[in-house]
């Protein structure tokens, strides 16, 4: 998405906002990590300033109980979750899934985000292009961070007992809303 110049807004005041606009700057949106591109960005021990996980916990519920219907939820495309997605999504799931009991189902995050996001920085100011032209492919600073899932593989896993199975569908079909990849919903039987 390009910033229209000022000048060719329709409907032009002496808005603060529309001055303070840049011309020419894309913003660093999500969607601008999705796909897989290049070589992992994973050594944290050569890198510093990465923003910590935001996921507070992998596994939900009950680990320890055996259940008889396992649901999942699997990724369509290979891409890249972000780790505040993956967050979003474990709060929506539980959510669904705490009023059956803790004893009565087990969710867990399947993939860990080890793939570092990096964004170059940009000016944010009015007339930024006349300051900053900013080289093509840069290689910029850590800005979060990433599970690289590919396609086929499971991104959340709930068991259930056969009376639950609607409500752990729900569940999964909430959290899918979070992903930037396209999910289906698998059951089967332990």
């Amino acid at each position: 998405m390009k910033w229209a110049k000022v000048e060719e807004i329709p409907s032009y005041d002496s808005n603060i906002f529309l001055k303070t606009q840049l011309v020419g700057v894309e913003a660093m949106n999500a969607r601008n990590f999705r796909e897989i591109k290049g070589m992992a960005y994973t050594r944290r021990k050569y890198m510093g300033g990465i923003p910590g996980s935001k996921i507070v916990k992998f596994t939900m519920g009950n680990p320890n109980r055996d259940f008889p219907i396992t649901v999942e939820l699997v990724s369509l495309m290979e891409g890249n979750i972000r780790h505040n997605a993956l967050e979003a999504a474990r709060i929506a799931a539980n959510r669904t899934l705490e009023p059956l009991g803790r004893d009565n189902f087990m969710l867990k995050i399947v993939p860990y985000p080890h793939q570092v996001l990096r964004e170059h920085k940009r000016i944010n100011v009015a007339q930024a292009d006349r300051f900053q032209e900013g080289m093509k492919l840069a290689y910029g600073k850590p800005s979060g961070i990433a599970a690289a899932v590919k396609r086929g593989k499971t991104i959340m896993r709930a068991k259930v007992n056969e009376v639950n199975l609607a409500e752990a569908k729900h569940a999964l079909k909430k959290a899918s809303d979070k992903f930037p990849v396209p999910c289906r919903i698998i059951i089967k039987k332990n």
